[in-house]
């Protein structure tokens, strides 16, 4: 029996500035010795794979625009990935199948022993240089970072045809792999499949077809559902997968199934009728797809995905060398299902404020009002970034209008508004971000030039006010999500 972690499962088990401009907090705004990430994470790193290991390491490995090599770093933190040593495992050879481009690397621990699955074609040019399939290399040491790695050998399937992006897993005491295959008979680029595994290269049990893309959103310029990913969370197992080609249409899309149920009888999935995320003008990041889940150092969920910074691409986008490594939080729904919101943009990891011992909901924003609500998950994540008045403060960016800040007016009422060059709207648009008042693990906003006032919630909104009173400390902190 196979056994150990997966790598692309999860299971879910403010101080010092960095140098990318974010502050490094803790839940509650407290120092932490981990920064906050900024996106792009990885520039030019593709098809991320981002883990965590029981080392304490955070491990990535992804396709580079040469498709010529299989890479891996690590670091101590997520925000560490942006600077961390990468190491060539291995490179394309001179001749034969796996002499041209290689794409989408993952590594897993199978067994005690360290493998990396990646597709492979040959060189020569032409079409030829697609007929992909998917290997294997092994690590003969217990560090992937120093250890060597040679090719444990090619994946057997039913058919020998187009396959790429191996995913692997262990459910319910038995290891699977999830991948993406063209199929005989079949006229897509290439559907989803699963099986238990024998070994880490052959099948225990002939596969089951999970998805074929047919919907709309899933056939922009090409007939495609590839990168399978495995999330298990509140009793059900999701499987996020990307559609369409690989430009602005790229897409993903969802498949769930009760953790209970038997997850080789395709009846126990079901697909989601639209994409879970897609391109966004608003933070201009285009193309989100070939996701991976993790957690941060506090433990939150993760989202890795790549995107661009633009829409148009001259020529094959597959060449296009700028699809980048992104990060982001993402949330739940009400019946337990992952909420991912839109692709934050670049700038530090953003954060959502819930309100203390209520329902009221999250700091939030209707145009430039703001207030403590319910509502999507885009109109109530804010950036803390280093505060305009400086002197340790921070301002609140929201992440759908990256031109506003979060200001204390003249009558105390916070509102959004737009950056000026004057002291008065620095000191305005800071704050200086205290341990909750009524809960340290939360965060208290005192205004930067009224030290005696805090951001609070209001029956009208949000104020500043005072907080002398325990329902006024208690109005005056938020959780960090």
């Amino acid at each position: 029996m196979m056994i150990a972690v997966s790598r692309r499962l999860f299971v879910a088990g403010a101080g010092a500035v960095s140098a990318s401009g974010a502050i490094a907090r803790l839940p509650g705004g407290a120092p932490a010795a981990a920064p906050v990430p900024s996106n792009p994470v990885v520039r030019q790193r593709a098809d991320a794979q981002v883990f965590r290991h029981d080392d304490g390491y955070y491990y990535m490995t992804g396709s580079v625009p040469e498709y010529d090599r299989i890479v891996l770093r690590r670091s101590r933190t997520l925000a560490g990935l942006t600077t961390a040593l990468e190491r060539v495992l291995w490179r394309h050879l001179a001749s034969g199948p796996m002499s041209g481009f290689l794409w989408a690397p993952e590594l897993h621990l199978i067994d005690g022993k360290w493998i990396v699955y990646f597709a492979a074609g040959p060189s020569g040019g032409g079409e030829d240089v697609f007929r992909i399939r998917t290997y294997a290399l092994v690590a003969d040491g217990a560090d992937p970072m120093t250890a060597r790695w040679s090719v444990l050998g090619q994946l057997k399937t039913p058919w020998d045809s187009f396959n790429l992006d191996s995913t692997s897993f262990v459910h319910r005491g038995t290891r699977y792999l999830c991948w993406a295959q063209r199929e005989p008979g079949i006229e897509t680029n290439s559907n989803l499949y699963l099986a238990p595994l024998a070994t880490p290269l052959t099948l225990a049990k002939p596969p089951i077809r999970l998805a074929v893309p047919t919907l709309d959103w899933e056939i922009q310029g090409y007939k495609v559902a590839e990168a399978p990913s495995l999330l298990t969370r509140n009793g059900r197992l999701f499987i996020t997968y990307s559609a369409s080609a690989t430009d602005a249409r790229y897409c993903l899309g969802m498949l769930s199934a009760r953790a209970d149920a038997d997850i080789m009888t395709v009846g126990s999935w079901t697909k989601s009728p639209l994409p879970v995320f897609v391109s966004s003008t608003v933070t201009n990041v285009y193309g989100p797809g070939h996701n991976s889940f993790t957690v941060d150092e506090q433990g939150r969920d993760v989202l890795v995905y790549h995107g661009r910074d633009y829409a148009a691409i001259k020529g094959d986008p597959l060449f296009d060398p700028n699809r980048h490594t992104r990060m982001q939080r993402f949330y739940y729904k009400p019946d337990g299902t992952p909420d991912f919101g839109i692709p934050v943009g670049n700038g530090p990891l953003p954060d959502r404020f819930a309100a203390v011992g209520s329902d009221a909901g999250f700091l939030r924003h209707d145009g430039d009002r703001v207030s403590v609500g319910q509502g999507d998950i885009t109109s109530s994540q804010f950036r803390q970034v280093p505060g305009i008045a400086g002197r340790g403060s921070v301002s609140l960016v929201p992440i759908d209008a990256p031109d506003r800040y979060l200001v204390a007016q003249g009558d105390g009422r916070i509102a959004l508004a737009a950056k000026n060059g004057g002291r008065g709207f620095a000191e305005q648009a800071s704050f200086i971000a205290r341990p909750g008042l009524t809960d340290p693990r939360g965060i208290t906003f005192v205004a930067a030039g009224r030290p005696g006032m805090a951001m609070r919630r209001g029956d009208g909104g949000l104020m500043l006010g005072t907080t002398a009173t325990p329902a006024e400390r208690a109005s005056a902190t938020f959780l960090v999500r």
